[in-house]
């Protein structure tokens, strides 16, 4: 044990020590800046006041050397304090600069009052380059995008920190939580002052978890607290769809889910005491998890105060939770403020203008495992909007998206008008869904709201460039240009062009297909969709037309030519509810014939058929927004019809004498479609979407009969064929070859019912509006019978595969998929099998 006494004569020399070296030090100035001594003594103790009458700068080779003095403050013929503030500032503020490694300031000769100094300074290498080691070219890519080096920066031990931080955090991520990151410098033989990074990256193995301990857990079981854990997940066999890999990040969110997971099953108590994570080796942790459950708590009362437009009687039955439900604040504050499945309390008040409204729920009194609830209104007054602002629309015209706005001024303020503006105004197809702000901006004081919309335009103009084997025509070739956002009335102002004149809304398509000589098809369409302005009443112009020939050798010999023009009128309809819209069309179309023959037609090869159609469209479409819909649903029922030509005409369509040039000079049918989808969300967004679809077709007169017109062709992709040009509706069947589910007995013409049913689980991997991408699987059935009577919808064709979409806005909708048919297609004797489709633009059945 040291002695009392020796242990103060230690002190004592060590304070005498410290005090003369303090006392008779040589000028070091900003010595935490590493400054070093010159050959005069400065007395530490006495400042004296000099005149700066000289400043040098060493080691600054690749800076200005006046410009390095005058950010340190000295200026010559200047008053200096030595020692004093002004050096030590100096210093702080050169290496605030960041170019330099060392800062000193030095006295290097004193004469009388004058002083002369020098800057000594280390400067920093610049980064000319860096590289990576132990990645492949594509993850070196993706880690020059996070580290965001740039060329010609000073490399200084912060970038190198925060480089390392950066890959390590990246890696952590994906699982990789011992990634080593070692970044070497090397002198560039090239530039002066200035090194390449040589970054290595050791990803090491991916960390798992090879255990998960709960203790504490006695109310649930451990198997549904494990599940709650989403990305925590033991490493086990056969686990595909949650991989086991250890994230920090992740396994913080999944504690304060199991928390609330608790809460939800009325523990609300419940809290994580202890928790663990331990290695097992470099590859495996453990995680050890103490819960503190407590008891189940449930509702012994819920009182309302502050409430005069509604009875407590009217709250209570809005809000669905009675005295002896399990206690469940998340539940509770859903059925207040906003339920996605229903009404709430603040639906009730602010759908009829009580923006203010506000209520609060107070435990009031717990007892035992019972919890009174106080609900604490505040209603407010009824608020009335004063004005809509719209930002964003750069290329869309004002009064295109004000018409599509269910807010006006004057009105009481409604929630579910705001809910439902944002949804017509994703439906356009002119902004991006995802990113549309709807802000409302309340004055109290005057009881008035403003309502600004916020968008973000995009891309929705579409272009068709493809190309395809058409069978019998070789190679078949598409250009197709789509304008959605087209402006009629700005053709003649250039100012206007974006490259054409654009925002308007209305719709303009061209579509050219063509094989050489052999196939041609031309097509226009143009749509106003708010035919005058002032209703939503659109108008639909479109005429196409095609040719077939066919020759022999280099010899036509025969030809199909088809022109058909179609006018169509539709509205927005009030009843049922403002969902439903109805749309009537009338369409001519001529066939002429030259010596045509084709499967199908019989001894049909030369003459005119003339089809003459009225069709009425009765739609409900109430999805949330077109590219990805994770809610709502769209149903459609159409009916086609001709004039009963065959009924008014004295003629035997039974009798041989009959040609078929007369029996179908005027086509006559009645069609029925019916079109079904639904989309809802499962988890996050994950989305179910189901659909049915169901087709008939009849004659008015059965000894006529039904010709090769309109009638239905399924299997394969569902795209029009080049050569299917008689009006024929082709239904895709995935798994199945195109047009391979026709009934048999038709020798290929077609049937004319067809039923479908389709079950798809779509998830995406990237919402961005200039590449939407989800990927899909699906399980659908379908069949095509010659006649009502054969019509069985359990008889179906089955199938099942998963695939991938991607929407870009130039392109539209586009996709692959792969399908298992798992029946054989009629009139072949083996399965379909493994089947690859492709698909372009969004198909409606």
């Amino acid at each position: 044990m040291i002695s009392t006494k020796k242990a103060v004569y230690t002190l004592l020399t060590f304070i005498s020590i410290w005090t003369f070296a303090i006392t008779t030090t040589y000028a070091q100035f900003g010595t935490n800046y590493g400054s070093q001594s010159g050959k005069y003594k400065v007395d530490y103790g006495t400042p004296v006041e000099y005149t700066i009458a000289g400043i040098d700068v060493v080691g600054a080779d690749f800076n200005d050397k006046n410009a390095l003095i005058n950010i340190a403050g000295f200026k010559v013929g200047e008053k200096i304090k030595i020692p004093g503030d002004a050096i030590s500032k100096a210093v702080k503020k050169l290496w605030r600069l960041g170019i330099v490694g060392d800062v000193q300031i030095n006295v290097t000769e004193i004469q009388g009052s004058d002083v002369y100094l020098q800057i000594a300074l280390k400067e920093r290498p610049k980064l000319s380059k860096f590289y990576f080691e132990g990645v492949k070219k594509g993850q070196a890519k993706t880690l020059t995008d996070k580290v965001q080096l740039v060329r010609g920066r000073i490399v200084t031990e912060s970038m190198i920190r925060n480089t390392q931080n950066l890959i390590k955090a990246h890696y952590a991520e994906k699982g990789f939580k011992n990634t080593e990151v070692k970044i070497v410098r090397e002198k560039d033989p090239v530039l002066a002052n200035s090194v390449i990074l040589r970054i290595d990256v050791n990803k090491n193995s991916k960390v798992k978890i090879n255990e998960l301990k709960l203790a504490g857990v006695e109310e649930l079981t451990e198997k549904k607290v494990k599940r709650k854990l989403k990305k925590t997940k033991e490493k086990r066999f056969g686990r595909i769809f949650t991989p086991s890999k250890f994230i920090a990040e992740e396994y913080a969110n999944d504690k304060k889910s199991l928390v609330e997971y608790y809460n939800e099953e009325g523990y609300r108590d419940a809290e994580i005491v202890r928790d663990s994570v331990y290695d097992v080796n470099q590859k495996l942790v453990n995680v050890e998890i103490d819960m503190y459950e407590g008891k189940r708590y449930y509702y012994r009362s819920i009182n309302w105060t502050g409430n005069y437009k509604y009875t407590d009687e009217q709250l209570g039955r809005v809000l669905g939770i009675s005295p002896g439900d399990v206690y469940n604040t998340t539940e509770l504050n859903k059925r207040l403020s906003f339920n996605p499945n229903g009404a709430d309390i603040s639906a009730l008040y602010m759908d009829d203008g009580y923006l203010f409204f506000n209520v609060t729920p107070v435990e009031v009194l717990v007892v035992g495992d019972s919890v009174d609830i106080e609900m604490r209104v505040f209603e407010g007054e009824q608020a009335y909007i004063s004005k809509i602002i719209v930002n964003g629309n750069t290329k869309t015209s004002d009064h295109v998206v004000y018409r599509e706005i269910r807010t006006l001024p004057g009105q009481k303020f409604s929630r579910a008008d705001l809910i439902r503006t944002q949804r017509e105004l994703s439906t356009l197809g002119y902004f991006d869904p995802e990113t549309i702000d709807i802000q409302p901006k309340p004055n109290m004081s005057n009881g008035t709201v403003d309502i600004q919309y916020g968008l973000t335009e995009k891309a929705n103009d579409q272009i068709e460039l493809s190309g395809g084997w058409g069978g019998f025509y070789g190679f078949v070739g598409t250009v197709g240009l789509v304008f959605n956002n087209f402006s009629l009335r700005n053709v003649g102002d250039f100012s206007k062009w974006r490259p054409l004149p654009a925002g308007d809304g209305q719709r303009l398509q061209l579509r050219v297909q063509a094989s050489g000589i052999q196939y041609q098809t031309y097509s226009v369409s143009f749509t106003e969709p708010w035919l005058g302005g002032r209703k939503p009443n659109s108008l639909t112009v479109s005429y196409n037309y095609s040719n077939q020939n066919s020759y022999s050798g280099n010899t036509k010999i025969g030809s199909l030519g088809i022109n058909a023009a179609t006018v169509a009128l539709g509205r927005r309809l009030k009843w049922p509810d403002d969902w439903f819209t109805m749309s009537n069309s009338l369409s001519f179309m001529v066939y002429d014939l030259n010596n045509w023959f084709a499967t199908g037609f019989g001894d049909y090869n030369n003459g005119k058929s003339y089809n003459f159609t009225f069709n009425t469209t009765i739609s409900r479409n109430s999805i949330d927004q077109p590219t990805y819909p994770r809610r709502g649903s769209q149903v459609s029922l159409s009916i086609s019809l001709t004039p009963p030509y065959s009924l008014f005409q004295d003629k035997d369509f039974s009798s041989p004498d009959i040609t078929d040039e007369e029996r179908y000079r005027w086509v006559e049918y009645n069609k029925w479609m019916f079109d079904n989808a639904w989309y809802q969300a499962i988890i996050g967004d994950l989305v179910l979407a189901t659909r049915a679809h169901m087709g008939f077709l009849n004659a008015y007169n059965d000894a006529k009969g039904l010709g090769p017109f309109e009638r239905f062709i399924m299997g394969g992709d569902g795209l029009t064929q080049q050569f299917a040009l008689l009006g024929t509706e082709t239904i895709g069947l995935r798994g199945y070859q195109n047009n391979s589910i026709v009934p048999y007995e038709t020798n290929g013409l077609g049937g004319v019912v067809y039923n479908k049913f389709v079950m798809e689980l779509r998830y995406p991997v990237s919402l961005n509006p200039s590449a939407t991408i989800y990927v899909l699987g699906f399980m659908e059935g379908g069949n095509n019978w010659a006649s009502f009577d054969e019509f069985n919808p359990f008889d179906l064709y089955k199938s099942a595969g998963f695939g991938a979409r991607i929407f870009m806005p130039a392109f539209g909708m586009l996709g692959i998929d792969w399908a298992y048919g798992f029946d054989a297609p009629p009139g072949q004797r083996d399965i379909s099998g493994s089947q690859f489709h492709f698909t372009i633009g969004q198909q409606l059945r």
